[in-house]
């Protein structure tokens, strides 16, 4: 690997910057340098965004503190995603000739991963390759979706399960209890 010489001072600077400098506009500012520009994407600190399309990003999007997104993943427009969160999109195929997940990929299984409009992930909550999450979906903190979900959701749980939905029309949370069977 090639040696990249900068000052110290620069290196101090560009590690404040990209680790502590958690504020809109550095926010909006690292969504630009990472080629979203002009769709009002904001990156918190220590995120990393590794998408083959960049225009599957959409527009009013915030990619919160260390996340990590990995692999084909669109988010449409107006997504929150919280610190710590994870859509990997990744998928590993055991090899019985190695007796391990050394294949990269499996050509009969769409990985990608979606989020739809309005959604907001919580802190920590992981998203596994395949999933569409529906449009204006909570998905609670530490959820892992493992399967896609319909519109208006709240998913909570290891593995989510829906525990709720949300009113279209006045935004209510509309919590499902034992007695409904849900």
């Amino acid at each position: 690997m090639p040696q990249i010489n900068i000052s110290d001072e620069l290196f101090e600077q560009l590690t404040q910057y990209c680790n502590q400098s958690d504020n809109g506009p550095d926010d909006l500012l690292r969504g630009e340098l990472l080629g979203f520009g002009g769709r009002d994407v904001k990156v918190a600190p220590g995120a990393i965004i590794r998408v083959p399309d960049k225009n599957a990003i959409g527009r009013n999007i915030f990619i919160g503190l260390y996340s990590y997104l990995n692999g084909p993943v669109t988010i449409e427009d107006d997504v929150l995603i919280g610190p710590h969160c994870a859509l990997t999109a990744g998928h590993h195929k055991f090899d019985p000739a190695t007796g391990s997940f050394s294949a990269r990929t499996n050509a009969d299984y769409d990985n990608s991963i979606v989020i739809g409009r309005g959604s907001w992930l919580a802190a920590g909550v992981t998203i596994t390759a395949g999933v569409k999450i529906g449009k204006a979906n909570l998905v609670c903190a530490n959820a892992v979706v493992t399967k896609s979900t319909p519109d208006y959701a709240i998913m909570a749980g290891v593995p989510a399960r829906q525990v709720g939905h949300i009113d279209p029309v006045t935004g209510d949370y509309h919590w499902f209890s034992k007695e409904n069977g849900k």
